[in-house]
């Protein structure tokens, strides 16, 4: 039986040639997608994660600009969550952030992300 935990988070995802669904809200056909690799994937996230952590850019400016989420409309906030229902990579690591923390970089089989803990 999973935990009564929860934890709020938003996340920036970039997918890419392994993801396992290669269209989004922005590359409805996946052309763009198809073409990226993980690395390229990747490097695009490290770029934003170091503008939001030295404050020349907001989180919720980058997602909803950027990420392949349909939670990219709301700035990629996800909402509250609990384990076992996220795949397990992402979860781990929402789950290890502190409130306002931001990770590096997670794969998971949607593509590579980074998450911001928000509650």
């Amino acid at each position: 039986m999973a935990s009564q935990e929860q934890v709020k988070a938003s996340h920036i995802l970039i997918k890419h040639e392994g993801s396992r669904r290669k269209a989004s809200w922005k590359d409805p056909d996946g052309r763009v997608i198809s073409a990226t690799t993980r690395e390229e994937a990747a490097a695009q996230l490290a770029d934003f994660r170091e503008k939001i952590v030295s404050g020349q850019a907001q989180f919720e400016d980058i997602a909803s600009r950027y990420s392949d989420c349909s939670s990219a409309k709301r700035g990629g906030d996800l909402g509250p969550f609990g384990r076992g229902q996220m795949q397990k990579p992402f979860e781990e690591a929402a789950f290890s952030l502190g409130v306002g923390e931001v990770s590096g970089i997670v794969d998971t089989d949607s593509g590579v992300h980074i998450i911001k803990r928000t509650g």
